[in-house]
């Protein structure tokens, strides 16, 4: 069984040593590696029993982190990370070199600044973005809570970061902001007219 603890420095001391941990989000419990450790990101793909070829998203943070990830950080990613960051939306850009393969998709990183402070803490702590996928087996309910938390599952994970009760819900919006423009890749807590409202502002105004 793992350990349970509250305490992010340990969730993160765990994490920097390869663990695999989970932690609450702004919707649902997380399961999480640091992006940076390979070796850790097979094992997390294992214990979720993930379809090879998924990428896996990213939490970070704050902006700083997220943007670091990025090639390029265009003007409609910095308008919504303004927008809705902390918050549960998943932004999908072109990736620096050097990311390994498990994190990225077709060349692109998805990341967002989560809404939950114990979240972005452990990112903090840790020293760096980590894995953001739902801590449930591949097709199995998300848990809100760590009692809800899948004891197959449980049995291969390092240690559980316990917050407390989620909030659930729906996941977090995926986004596209590459450069074809903003494209919506999964619906989610953010709704899309929301998206479009806050990017209105970029667009090329109309008449005369």
């Amino acid at each position: 069984m793992p350990v349970f603890t509250p305490d992010p420095a340990v969730a993160a001391a765990a994490l920097r040593r390869g663990s695999l941990v989970v932690y609450p989000t702004e919707t649902f419990y997380g399961l999480g590696a640091l992006a940076t450790l390979p070796a850790a990101l097979a094992r997390l793909s294992a214990a979720k029993l993930r379809p090879s070829g998924k990428a896996l998203p990213l939490v970070a943070a704050d902006a700083a982190m997220a943007f670091g990830l990025w090639a390029e950080v265009s003007p409609e990613a910095r308008r919504l990370a303004d927008a809705f960051w902390p918050g549960p939306l998943t932004l999908v850009a072109p990736a620096v070199s050097g990311l390994p393969g498990p994190v990225t998709m077709g060349g692109a990183v998805g990341v967002r600044v989560p809404g939950a402070e114990l979240a972005r803490e452990l990112c903090r702590r840790a020293g760096g973005p980590v894995i953001s996928t739902s801590a449930n087996p591949s097709g199995g309910p998300p848990p809100a809570s760590v009692e809800e938390l899948d004891p197959d599952l449980l049995s291969r994970i390092d240690l559980v970061l316990d917050g407390g009760r989620t909030p659930g819900g729906l996941p977090s919006t995926v986004v596209e902001v590459g450069a074809g423009g903003p494209r919506l890749l999964r619906a989610g807590a953010v709704p899309w007219e929301a998206v479009e409202e806050a990017l209105r502002s970029l667009l090329p105004s109309r008449g005369g």
